[in-house]
Parts: C-alpha cells; structure tokens; sequence
C-alpha cells in the first residue's frame, strides 16, 4: 500500500443556524470541484451579533484531500 500525500485548503462556511451547518457547507461547496476530501480541522469560529443575539456563524477550516497519482 503506497503511502497518501495529502494538500490541504482552507474553506470559511456561513450559517444562520449552527457552528457545525457552517461546517458542512463549506465541505459540500468544496465537494463539488475537490475531490477524496480525507480530513478537516477547524481553525477558526466567529459569529455576527445583532440586538444582543448570534445571527450568524462563520468557521475557517482546513480541510485536507489526498492527491491522485
């Protein structure tokens, strides 16, 4: 079994409903031109707040894929 060489990117995601909706957006998005996504870390989360309230979640992820032969 050879050995992966992986590449990573990074992805932001937004969501007006969760921390991991952000998440999976941004790894869908990317599915449709990346492809064998392997593993993703986040590296990031932030929110935008409105009257007091989280209206909105931003995460800054890596995600890594490895690269064909």
């Amino acid at each position: 079994m050879p050995n992966n060489v992986y590449k990573h990117i990074e992805l932001t995601g937004t969501s007006r409903v969760s921390i991991e909706d952000a998440v999976q957006s941004a790894i869908a998005r990317a599915s449709k031109t990346v492809r064998n996504m392997r593993w993703m870390e986040i590296t990031e989360t932030r929110g935008q707040v409105e009257d007091g309230k989280v209206i909105q979640w931003q995460v800054t992820i890596k995600a890594g894929f490895t690269l064909e032969e």
